[in-house]
């Protein structure tokens, strides 16, 4: 009995001094955590050094990752001192959930520091309060490099961004070709139409929810029904779906032409990217207009390829960053971004031996010097001008209202 009394104070005085020390290490952390609303940028940047940040980050893309892996994180390193760690993904919409089942357990030093991030998933992670707060507002290259009442650095998906999100590119949807095969591409939705029927089996997008193959889903819905305007409102789900509805008599009459007759569909537009560069299609889509400039510069695309939009439009957002509410390097992360921000990584990351994104800072607002490396970037044969991007730049639709495409897809056109 007595030794028992002694092994149980002896577990008790363990249990207090683990608590004492957690405790400690609590108060510790929480006396060198600055406080951001008011702390200047140098002691940010200060803060940051010696730290690792976790990027979480779409992984599909080797010319994505060439960029940070041999561009960004060594770039980071040498001048900030930060470990910067990308953590590759297939859907951020499971990084989403993982940071809500750590709220829910009120775990405080998350495991994500940077989320690349746009559309429903900023709208889920606003609305379930997983994101940080206004960022923008702390970030020296927004203010000096940025249009800040451009409604595509301010809106995502139609929602305001509230500072959560800083803009890091630029997507436009296109389709891409194989001029050996077509000569002229289709310029409406009726002609792309006609262009399966005649030439079966050589035409096919990838399945929703792949983010390339429901903007081309959302494009056909755009065609169909008459422009993007009423999408930009609110809609009952009544009228939504009422109105629709000819998309999906399209998709269904074009189905039985497409690759393996509609049975099945590329899951991701990397598989879609493969089959083109294999030659089983002849035609593959982009929600990057220099993405084939990108790839034909990395052997994957033939040099006979180019792009197109649709007379009527293309779809076009921005896509940003932004710091999980319990990132516990939120300095580190700040200052990442803002690099990521930067003129330098900006004109870098258009480049299409490099990565080949569209860069979202004023380019106005540059060095002489800095414009003219912007200026006198080779985009590729395949890339449409900026001039014609821009001209047929139109918005996207409500975050609230993609989901539900996606899922009536499957409805329509998988069960059907």
């Amino acid at each position: 009995m007595k030794k028992k009394k002694v092994l149980i104070g002896i577990i008790a005085l363990v249990a207090m001094i683990s608590f004492s020390a957690c405790q400690s290490k609590s108060v510790k952390e929480e006396v060198e955590r600055l406080d951001l609303s008011t702390a200047t940028w140098e002691e940010i940047e200060n803060q940051a050094n010696g730290k690792d940040v976790a990027m979480y980050m779409w992984g599909g893309s080797e010319v994505v990752n060439h960029y940070m892996d041999d561009y960004v994180l060594p770039e980071v390193k040498d001048k900030y001192n930060i470990n910067l760690k990308r953590i590759p993904i297939t859907d951020i919409s499971d990084t989403i959930n993982q940071i809500l089942a750590e709220k829910e357990i009120q775990k405080e030093n998350g495991s994500a520091d940077i989320l690349w991030i746009n559309g429903e998933n900023f709208k889920n992670a606003k609305e379930n309060k997983l994101l940080w707060g206004n960022i923008v507002d702390k970030l020296p290259n927004y203010e000096n490099y940025f249009d800040k009442t451009a409604s595509s650095n301010t809106l995502d998906f139609g929602l305001e961004t509230e500072g959560y999100e800083a803009p890091w590119g630029q997507a436009q949807f296109v389709f891409t070709y194989n001029t050996k095969y077509i000569t002229n591409p289709p310029k409406s939705i009726e002609e792309l139409e006609a262009f399966v029927k005649e030439n079966p089996g050589k035409f096919t997008y990838p399945a929703p929810p792949d983010f390339t193959g429901s903007a081309f889903v959302r494009t056909v819905i755009y065609e169909t029904t008459g422009g993007y305007e009423d999408y930009l409102i609110d809609l009952t789900r009544e009228e939504f779906e009422s109105k629709i509805e000819a998309a999906w008599d399209y998709l269904k009459r074009i189905k039985p032409y497409l690759w393996r007759e509609g049975i099945t569909y590329p899951e991701s537009s990397g598989k879609l990217d493969q089959m083109y560069a294999n030659e089983e299609v002849w035609m593959t889509l982009s929600y990057n207009p220099l993405h084939s400039a990108a790839m034909i510069k990395s052997g994957q695309f033939p040099d006979t390829t180019k792009t197109f939009v649709l007379d009527s439009g293309s779809l076009t957002n921005t896509h940003f960053l932004s710091i999980p509410y319990n990132s516990k390097e939120r300095e580190g992360a700040l200052v990442v971004i803002n690099f990521l921000m930067s003129p330098q990584a900006q004109i870098r990351k258009m480049d299409p031996n490099h990565w080949g994104d569209q860069m979202v800072l004023d380019p106005s607002k540059i060095s002489d010097e800095d414009h003219k490396i912007y200026e006198n970037l080779d985009l590729g044969q395949s890339t449409l001008s900026l001039d014609v991007l821009k001209e047929h730049s139109i918005p996207e639709m409500k975050g609230r209202y993609i989901q539900y495409v996606e899922n009536k897809w499957t409805d329509n056109i998988v069960k059907d």
